[in-house]
């Protein structure tokens, strides 16, 4: 799980950010990405890809990356995904993760000559663009292949499953608390009854408008 940070690390990369998103194929809420700089990587925790975790171990996870990692976070609304489509959405969830991880770092570390040469990004996927000037590298499958990128996928996923569980609160009739906006069975059989609310994407087939 550290072959790419250590490759990036022979070119000379002193901080390498881990890039993911969760929430492409849902059908309501916001699409949710993070980027993570490990500043040690013996965790105590097990971290895979977020998919491949329980619940339980996602959320032991998510608080020691705190801890030991500087993280960002991006959030893009299902409004904006319906103007500007989810894969733009993603993207731009992406860059304002990474984004948000600099301008929380140490100001005696992002001040010093020469910081933005020594940033790389391992982004999960085969797609990334930008307006950033760092060095980028996609891995498709990266979540279970790079620590940094799994982190990362952790972070985003968690954040995002928070989020519904608020929103099952607000909406108790759509079971969001357990699909978590996706297309299950039971999310559609609500949407045919309640039609769809606020945070429900508008341009995504099968929701009714």
């Amino acid at each position: 799980m550290l072959y790419y940070e250590t490759q990036a690390s022979k070119k000379g990369l002193r901080f390498i950010l881990g890039v993911d998103e969760v929430g492409r194929g849902p059908l309501a809420g916001p699409v949710v990405a993070a980027a993570v700089c490990l500043r040690q990587f013996d965790l105590n925790c097990p971290i895979n890809d977020s998919k491949k975790m329980t619940p339980r171990a996602r959320e032991v996870a998510f608080h020691e990356i705190f801890e030991k990692a500087y993280v960002g976070i991006g959030i893009i609304s299902e409004a904006a995904i319906d103007e500007i489509n989810i894969l733009n959405a993603s993207l731009m969830a992406m860059e304002m993760a990474v984004k948000e991880l600099v301008r929380c770092m140490p100001a005696d570390i992002t001040s010093k000559a020469g910081f933005h040469r020594q940033v790389g990004l391992l982004v999960d996927g085969n797609i990334f663009r930008s307006e950033l000037t760092y060095p980028y590298q996609t891995i498709i499958g990266g979540d279970g292949k790079s620590l940094s990128i799994a982190s990362a996928s952790i972070i985003a996923k968690v954040y995002r499953d928070h989020i519904f569980n608020a929103y099952d609160k607000i909406y108790p009739q759509y079971g969001f608390a357990r699909h978590k906006g996706y297309p299950t069975a039971d999310h559609r059989q609500a949407l045919k009854k309640f039609g769809a609310c606020m945070i429900h994407r508008r341009s995504f087939q099968g929701v009714e408008i």
